[in-house]
């Protein structure tokens, strides 16, 4: 068994004599350190500089600009409308952002801080769970894996209430694993983390972890009575976070009450609301292979290795892997399924894999530092070739590939994007070459890998993909295409999304014929696809056509209502 002891620091190596207790303080901050920082430069690249995007973040930002603008949040409204899919936690925290930072950034950036702040207490107690469970030294271990999992690269960073859930499920974890060694800590931290889940996103995180919760009572360790005492003392922390908002939401509305208890949460988990996609079979087993690199074999690896030792009789074990089971179960027979719901299993597999870090063979361990290496070396590369063929025009055939993937962008050189990706690019390369050999520098070298890619991404390419995700320019035109006193605006088949940036650049509410069937307006919008037919019927003239940039299959209508052919 290879017991590595590299710090997270460059040049980490194993002293030949035991080091002193100062010492050992000093390299446990020094390592902490270094993780934070890690962890920043992973976190803050795309936060800002870009629009809401479509679809989460684009009717996530509308809820928030309601907030931000009348103050009100206990009936989350989106363009003129109630909108009760999820409780207003994030919306709220968000709105918070966006006021104290929106005279420095743009509002929808000062928004999205909100996700970092969340992915910080994500990553915070992450660590505080996995050193509580596996001990010192396997904390950082455990942020790291999770940092470096695929699927939550792009889903951390965006304007989406999932990001605040998995830091209710992050609380709720440490609070669990506390719990067998300071009950009303624990218990404290557990009711917390399931009252953020639930302001989250409803009844789902406290069904999880209540029933994770049950479920380790029938594992020997855990009957305990500081154990029951954590369960009692849960139960009281959670109390205001689930009472407090369902109470105003129904003394201001039983009906909306109704919507959201019965139809957003139990109607769309069960199906009978007809809400969402039909889910896929077995769609989360097909996922997480990719979702949930690395984490997903450093797990397995660590079940197999604790296994052939008895290892499965260990806390350790029986926490992580019953609430990965329980996550898995649950959210399988769900009527609907989408790769975000699976961020929260994130959590317990790299809780598992924290502990395989160091037991892995140096075969294995050197596999995946090579794989990790060059993976992330080539494709930044590549990222770095691309842009410079779109600036320069060399290579010609990279060039016109970028240009005609994005028409409508005109590439300029920013000197602060370019010196931050210059930097990201030079720190990788002085990590990788002066990382001291261990089975932790696999770890920290994927770590580092994925978050090089995705700060030139998000630097250097940020402009190019913001113009093929943003509605802006879209809605500028449709803006242009109206007169200036134009009255009111009916729609049809408008998504959410499109609703709430028509509010938000244009200042457009529309009247919805879906909610008003028999609205009087002089202007209709419509959206639909390519190839469909899309005229509204008699009496219509259409005045204008558009698209988002890049988008080949939607498409939007304005028509105008012919006065003398309506008579």
């Amino acid at each position: 068994m290879n017991h590595a002891n590299s710090s997270l620091a460059p040049g980490g190596s194993t002293p030949p004599h035991p080091p002193s207790p100062l010492r050992l303080f000093l390299n446990e901050h020094r390592r902490a350190l270094w993780l934070i920082i890690l962890c920043t430069a992973w976190m803050l690249p795309g936060l800002v500089g870009h629009d809401p995007w479509k679809p989460d973040e684009a009717y996530t930002f509308g809820l928030i600009y309601h907030i931000v603008r009348s103050g009100h949040w206990v009936v989350p409204m989106l363009a003129g409308e109630p909108f009760m899919e999820k409780p207003p936690l994030y919306y709220v925290t968000a709105a918070l952002f966006a006021r104290w930072w929106s005279p420095w950034l743009p509002l929808q950036d000062a928004a999205r801080l909100a996700s970092g702040f969340y992915m910080g207490i994500v990553f915070v107690f992450t660590g505080l769970g996995a050193r509580e469970l596996l001990g010192r030294g396997k904390g950082s271990l455990a942020v790291l894996v999770l940092l470096g999992c695929l699927g939550l690269l792009v889903r951390a960073h965006e304007m989406i209430t999932d990001v605040a859930l998995l830091a209710g499920f992050a609380v709720a974890l440490y609070g669990l694993a506390l719990a067998q060694r300071r009950g009303v800590l624990g218990g404290v931290m557990l009711g917390t983390g399931v009252g953020i889940g639930f302001l989250s996103k409803g009844l789902l995180a406290p069904g999880i972890i209540g029933l994770i919760a049950l479920l380790l009572l029938w594992f020997r360790p855990w009957r305990t009575r500081r154990y029951g005492l954590a369960l009692g003392v849960a139960c009281v922390a959670a109390l205001p976070w689930l009472t407090v908002w369902p109470f105003l939401l129904y003394r201001q509305s039983p009906h909306l009450f109704h919507e959201w208890f019965w139809i957003n949460n139990l109607g769309r988990f069960l199906g009978f609301a007809d809400l969402g996609t039909t889910a896929e079979p077995a769609y989360y087993l097909k996922t997480l292979p990719w979702y949930a690199w690395p984490a997903l074999p450093l797990a397995l690896w660590t079940l197999w290795h604790r296994g052939r030792r008895g290892g499965f009789r260990q806390p350790a074990v029986h926490l992580p892997l019953l609430a990965f089971l329980v996550m898995l179960a649950v959210l399988g027979v769900a009527s609907d399924a989408r790769d975000v719901y699976a961020m929260p299993m994130l959590l317990p597999l790299s809780l598992l894999a924290a502990d395989a870090v160091d037991t892995l063979k140096r075969g294995a361990a050197s596999a995946l530092d090579w794989f990790g290496f060059m993976t992330f070396g080539l494709f930044s590369g590549v990222i770095w070739l691309y842009w410079i063929a779109t600036l320069t025009g060399w290579p010609a055939r990279m060039a016109g590939r970028a240009q005609a993937l994005q028409p409508a962008y005109h590439p300029v050189f920013d000197p602060l994007s370019f010196g931050i990706a210059l930097l990201y690019t030079v720190a990788w390369l002085l990590l990788v070459s002066r990382m001291g050999r261990s089975n932790r520098r696999s770890v920290i070298n994927w770590a580092a890998g994925l978050t090089l890619m995705w700060g030139l991404l998000m630097t250097l390419w940020l402009p190019w993909i913001n113009t093929g995700m943003s509605y802006r320019s879209m809605i500028g035109d449709l803006q242009r295409a109206l007169p200036a006193h134009h009255g009111c605006i009916a729609s049809r088949s408008l998504g959410e999304p499109q609703r709430a940036l028509l509010q938000y650049y244009a200042g457009i509410v529309t009247r919805r014929l879906e909610v008003h069937p028999h609205a009087s307006c002089r202007f209709l919008l419509q959206q639909g696809f390519v190839g469909e037919a899309h005229l509204p019927g008699r009496g219509w003239r259409e005045i204008w056509e558009g698209a988002r940039p890049g988008d080949r299959r939607e498409r939007y209508w304005l028509y105008r209502r012919d006065a003398r052919r309506a008579r």
